[in-house]
């Protein structure tokens, strides 16, 4: 790291073990990611009357090539945070992975979301709640009832148009969410 760590403790004394803890953490991050420009901690506690034990927050400020990140924990979100040392290693799990994030956008290696597939239901079996998708490839996917998402099981028809996500089963592909398309639909009870 080119700049000296800060470590900044608010509304609470210092504590030597904490400030340890922090240093561990950051030399934890520095191994994990070498390019980090800067880093200041601020650990702190609010000024509440509270029932239970004082809640800490950890805000991480970290500088690295062309961004910076700004990871923390607010002190009433979680009362596993009663624990200086729960919320110090939750700020740096969020830290670690924000700088992975940006890592992988510095190789190019962004996360792609590829759209759902998308199909037409093909077969309603009613009774014991299960279908089959036909796919614009041609294919067919099997889904359970549970699978439905934005609607009813009772609320499809042969022909109904969908989205979904498919993974691999014991029998074959299925989708895991089958979300009937809203946009279009006219309902042929109304002629």
């Amino acid at each position: 790291m080119e700049g000296p760590l800060q470590i900044t403790f608010r509304d609470m004394p210092p504590s030597a073990s904490v400030e340890a803890r922090v240093r561990e953490q950051v030399a934890e991050l520095e191994q994990s990611y070498d390019r980090i420009i800067s880093c200041r901690v601020v650990i702190e506690t609010p000024h509440r009357h509270q029932h239970k034990g004082r809640l800490y927050g950890v805000r991480v400020d970290l500088s690295v090539p062309g961004r910076e990140l700004v990871i923390g924990s607010k002190p009433s979100q979680h009362h596993a945070h009663e624990d200086v040392y729960v919320a110090l290693r939750d700020a740096f799990d969020a830290a670690r992975r924000q700088l992975e994030d940006h890592a992988r956008r510095e190789r190019g290696q962004t996360k792609r979301h590829e759209p759902p597939a998308e199909g037409r239901v093909a077969r309603l079996f009613s009774e014991p709640g299960y279908g089959f998708i036909e796919t614009l490839d041609g294919r067919e996917i099997y889904f359970h009832r549970n699978s439905i998402v934005d609607g009813t099981f009772e609320g499809l028809e042969v022909g109904t148009a969908v989205r979904f996500a498919e993974e691999p089963g014991e029998k074959g592909p299925q989708a895991t969410t089958v979300r009937p398309r809203r946009k279009g639909h006219a309902s042929a009870a109304g002629t």
